[in-house]
Order: structure tokens, then C-alpha cells, then sequence
């Protein structure tokens, strides 16, 4: 999540119109476009069940701040540490502990790969040196939200009761859930609709092959990613699949239908002077019109609400993909491949849009929950498995990649990274399935060896 850095966009919002402009500014041609990650994984004290508190000799705190012997500066709030940053990487924590590594953005897949390398280099150092564990999972295997430490970031202090009123589960994603998400950059209004559109209509499959949360307090959910079903469940005004970029003309018009329904999605705070206020619900569109306590929208206000918006695919300034649940390097950079693969390369979306192009939102909703019960099992209205349309679109980013011609010092084209997912749709086994095997087979240490990356 993010860290509340910036508030210097000052300059008062006169209508929606200076909303798409917002977006319009952001665009950026093809030859600048990069790509960047966000991992996160869920630690534990060393040969325990337990999360790593915030304080003390072996607290998250001391992680960050551990992070300073490779030249990263602490990020503090109220005088907590929250996050360590050097060179345009940071280090931070979500609400229930998780480390998130925020990645440079770069061009090409393999630049990504050899930063992922080198934090998780850093973070075995620390894990070895103070005792913890870092697990790369979507779901913490042990625990509830009660028992997780949450960590002291003000604004989590605001968001925790408000989303909690609205969702059964907005605790457990807050605290217990760990993702990987890739950010890429678009060109223009159609670019973006486009970009958007797809990976909101390829989500499902997305979530099958990289569904990594099977076990809940230490036994087996009945669920692929319980990760997913947790989203289901957290704030229905801001969460899942929404219908407006299925509806016709959508590309032509898409900063202003995108801001028209994010307008209509309540605030969740506002920040000013470094204080959190809260908005009893208001919708930006209300603030926009009346303001708040005196105060007028801004567009730093802008840019703080469209963080809260927690679909499965997101608009900030990037299109933000957000289904998949944390697993291994090899598997996150495959996440980073593929969705390159599609989204970069026009044919290659549209491509992969024929593929699922007929089914309705009540489908699309309908197959993204099935995928997080059974995974590459789950099958669409047609009688497709999700195996089999995953298997269809790693052959179609494949291509893509090829067509972007973006090598690495060896030589080597991005598509080498997408064969943990051929292997995956081929097996028709989501990652949830190892851990489950290994943990009946050998128990709760297993479980640990396995998910561990640090």
C-alpha cells in the first residue's frame, strides 16, 4: 500500500474534466513504457507459527532498519519506522506485518528479475541474522487477524475501521494476505481502455495459475486462493470486477469513465497537514461538490483515492494488476512476463480479448470465484477449463514478447520467463497444490520449507 509521500498537487479540482486530464497526463509513448512489481511475503518468527511483532530485536522495524547496510534510509511516521528506501526502491510494511518490496520500474523483464534477486538476497541476510522466516504466500497458514500484530502506520488507523464496517473479511486482507502485482504504463485514452479492459477480462485465469493461499489456521481451506474468496468480502464499492469496461465505446471514452465511476466510490480519508481525517463516507463526487470541513478537493486528494480503489485491476498512473497471490521468484517473474507479453503488444490483446469476449459480467464475476476455489479446474460457460485458456494465453503473450524484441545481456528473450506457467497449465496444478502435499506429507515444517524465500 501506499506511503503517503506526496501531497503537493495542491491545485483545486474545478470539475471531472480536470479528472480525465489527470489521467491524460500521465500517458507516455511506447518507447517508455516499463514495467513495475510489487512483492510481498509474510514472516514468521523462526521455527514458529508466530507473526513477527512490529518492536523489538526481532520485529519488523529491525528488518527495515537492517535494510541500512545497503544504503537504504528509514522512512519513519510519528517516529515508527514504516519503510526503508534507497534509489527509488522501498522497503515497506502492509498493516499486518507483511514486507512489501516496491521495485524500480524498468523495460525489460530481466532488469526486474535481477532487482527481485538482490532483495531477496538482503532479506535472507536479515532473516539468518535475526531468526525470522519470510514465506511467500497468499494467506498467512497460522493465525487470525486478532493474533497479528498490526503495525503502526496512521493511515491503516483510518482504514482498518472503515473498510472493516463495510467487508466480514477487510481485517483478514489487511493483515494476513500477501500478493505480487505489476504495474505497466499506457500511451493513450484507447491504450488505457484496452489495457484495462483485458486484464480485467483475463483476471480469472490469472488467479487459477497463481493460486498460492490453500491453508487457514493451519488446515486446508477448501479453497485454492482463500485469498480471493477474502476479496470477496472486503468493500463491494471498490472491490472486484466492475461493469463499465465491458460496456460498448468504453476505450474511446475511457478517462472519463473511469473517473465518473471512481467519483461515485466513497473516500475513505482525507489528508491534510499529515493528519488523517475522516470523510463519514462521502463520496469523492460529494467532496468535489460541497467539501469537507471547509476544505475543496484537491488532486492530491485525487491520487489518494484512486489508492483506495482495490478492484482486481486498477488505474492509478498505471494500469495496476492485482490478482495474482505471492509465490516464488521464478513464479513472480513469469507474472511479470506474462502480463507484459499481453499488454504491451496490441495484437496480443486483442488476441487474448477474442478469447473470453462473449461472456457476461455475471460469467466473469461467476469464473473469478470459481478460480479461487478450485483453481485451473474451474470452467468457463463454454465447458473451457481455465487451464486450457491459460495454456491459450501464454501462447499469445509469448508472441507478444517476441514481437517487443527485448533481450537481456545474454541474448536470452523474455519469454524463457513464462515456463513456470506452461508447466502449470499443462499440469492443470495451481501452486496451492505443493504446499498442501507437502504439509500432508510432512506437517507444519514442510509447509514452512516450502513457501520460504528468506
Amino acid at each position: 500500500m501506499s506511503l503517503d509521500r506526496r501531497a503537493d498537487s495542491t491545485l483545486p479540482i474545478r470539475g471531472p474534466g480536470d479528472l480525465t486530464g489527470w489521467f491524460r497526463a500521465r500517458e507516455r509513448p511506447p518507447s517508455d513504457w516499463k514495467v513495475g512489481l510489487e512483492h510481498e511475503k509474510i514472516g514468521l518468527l523462526a521455527g514458529t507459527r508466530d507473526p513477527i511483532p512490529y518492536a523489538g530485536p526481532r520485529g519488523i522495524a529491525a528488518v527495515l532498519r537492517g535494510f541500512g547496510r545497503w544504503g537504504y534510509e528509514p522512512f519513519e511516521e510519528e517516529g515508527n519506522v514504516i519503510a526503508a528506501q534507497c534509489s527509488g526502491l522501498t522497503v515497506s510494511i502492509e498493516p499486518g506485518g507483511q514486507l512489501e518490496l516496491s521495485g524500480r520500474p524498468f523495460q525489460d523483464v530481466h532488469a526486474v528479475a535481477a532487482e527481485l534477486t538482490r532483495h531477496e538476497e538482503k532479506c535472507h541476510a536479515l532473516a539468518e541474522e535475526l531468526g525470522l522466516e519470510l514465506l511467500a504466500v497468499g494467506y498467512r497458514p497460522w493465525g487470525t487477524p486478532a493474533t497479528a500484530e498490526w503495525c503502526p502506520k496512521v493511515r491503516y488507523r483510518v482504514m482498518r475501521p472503515f473498510l472493516e464496517a463495510r467487508g466480514a473479511l477487510a481485517g483478514d486482507m489487511m493483515s494476513m494476505t500477501g500478493s505480487a502485482q505489476a504495474s505497466f504504463d499506457f500511451g493513450s485514452e484507447r491504450d488505457m481502455g484496452e489495457k484495462l479492459r483485458v486484464a480485467l477480462a483475463v483476471q480469472p485465469a490469472v488467479v487459477a495459475l497463481f493460486a498460492n493461499s490453500p491453508v487457514v489456521q493451519g488446515r486446508d481451506s477448501g479453497w485454492k486462493s482463500f485469498r480471493a474468496h477474502v476479496w470477496e468480502a472486503v468493500d463491494p464499492a471498490r472491490q472486484g470486477v466492475p461493469g463499465f469496461p465491458f460496456e460498448p465505446g468504453f476505450e474511446q471514452d475511457a478517462y472519463r469513465r473511469y473517473a465518473e465511476w471512481a467519483l461515485d466510490v466513497p473516500m475513505i480519508f482525507l489528508r491534510r497537514q499529515g493528519a488523517y481525517r475522516q470523510t463519514g463516507g462521502r463520496t469523492f463526487r460529494a467532496f468535489l461538490a460541497e467539501g469537507l470541513d471547509g476544505e475543496r478537493a484537491t488532486l492530491s486528494d485525487w491520487e489518494d483515492h484512486l489508492t483506495t480503489i482495490f478492484t482486481d485491476v486498477r488505474v492509478k498512473g498505471v494500469v495496476e494488476v492485482r490478482g495474482a497471490d505471492a509465490c516464488d521468484a521464478p513464479m513472480t517473474m513469469a507474472l511479470v512476463a506474462f502480463w507484459k507479453g499481453l499488454l504491451y503488444d496490441r495484437s496480443a490483446r486483442a488476441e487474448a480479448w477474442e478469447l473470453v469476449r462473449t461472456l457476461s459480467l455475471e460469467e466473469r464475476r461467476a469464473v473469478g470465484s470459481a478460480a479461487g476455489r478450485v483453481g485451473l479446474a474451474a470452467r468457463l460457460p463454454d465447458g473451457r477449463t481455465l487451464a486450457e485458456l491459460a495454456a491459450s494465453l501464454i501462447e499469445i503473450s509469448a508472441a507478444g514478447l517476441c514481437r517487443q524484441r527485448c533481450c537481456g545481456q545474454r541474448g536470452q528473450d523474455e519469454r524463457i520467463w513464462l515456463a513456470p506457467l506452461v508447466e502449470r497449465a499443462r499440469s492443470g496444478r495451481s501452486p496451492s497444490d505443493d504446499p498442501l502435499e507437502r504439509g500432508r506429507r510432512g506437517g507444519d515444517a514442510a509447509l514452512v520449507e516450502h513457501l520460504r524465500v528468506a
